[in-house]
């Protein structure tokens, strides 16, 4: 099993148990998800923005405009982060003290590059795109020459990565268990809404199949 190494900047000090450095766990959550949050500097002042992603082997793919501030001002940094989180459940004891969240999060670390071929522009829009809904790909128009040559693409490496989960029930105080008081795990997870159609949609087009198939899996409990 590949894990990653730990450093300084990836390696998980509060919290440490919880703490997962397995290559296949940490692509597992990437995989699983399709929004993530990226920090950058601009003006002496970081800001933090969400994006769309997808991965490609050991690459995280993004994209945006060509004056798109956040990716000008990653490409430019010697190394860039990112997070992916997932919110799978409420953690609520019987003290207020002992409410937490069951949650899988992912941090990335590594150097931004730019993708400039337009073969390999296409496979990560290609990418991206699936990763947020499967299969929408072939149900759509693909970007043209001139989308293509205003899009700018690129791909973040996984150099350094670590995981973190917690997916277990409320820790209780021993002197608290005897509280008429419900303890335990409110478990979330995102259902698929109303298919909408937009105000300008032809009559009688059928609904699309990808977002017929959309889900997006939270993570159960694990109780002892």
């Amino acid at each position: 099993m590949k894990t990653f190494e730990k450093k300084p900047i990836n390696k998980i000090v509060r919290g440490s148990k919880r703490a997962r450095y397995d290559q296949e766990q940490v692509y597992k959550i990437l995989d699983s998800h399709f929004i993530c949050h990226i920090p950058y500097v601009f003006e002496g002042t970081s800001i933090v923005i969400p994006t769309a992603y997808g991965r490609k082997e050991d690459s995280i793919l993004i994209h945006g405009s060509l004056k798109n501030r956040m990716m000008l001002a990653l490409l430019e940094q010697e190394k860039v982060s990112l997070n992916v989180t997932h919110l799978d459940g409420l953690v609520l004891a019987r003290s207020a003290f002992h409410h937490s969240v069951n949650y899988r999060s992912v941090n990335v670390f590594g150097k931004a590059r730019l993708i400039e071929a337009d073969v390999e522009k296409m496979e990560a829009l290609e990418i991206i795109t699936e990763n947020i809904i499967a299969g929408r790909w072939d149900e759509a128009r693909i970007p043209n020459q001139k989308e293509l040559d205003a899009t700018l693409v690129m791909a973040i490496d996984i150099e350094d990565a670590s995981a973190k989960v917690r997916e277990v029930e409320a820790a209780d105080e021993a002197a608290d268990m005897d509280l008429d008081i419900w303890a335990g795990v409110l478990e979330l997870g995102v259902q698929p809404g109303r298919l909408v159609p937009n105000s300008d949609c032809k009559t009688g087009l059928p609904e699309p199949q990808s977002a017929k198939n959309f889900r997006f899996s939270n993570n159960s409990v694990k109780l002892p």
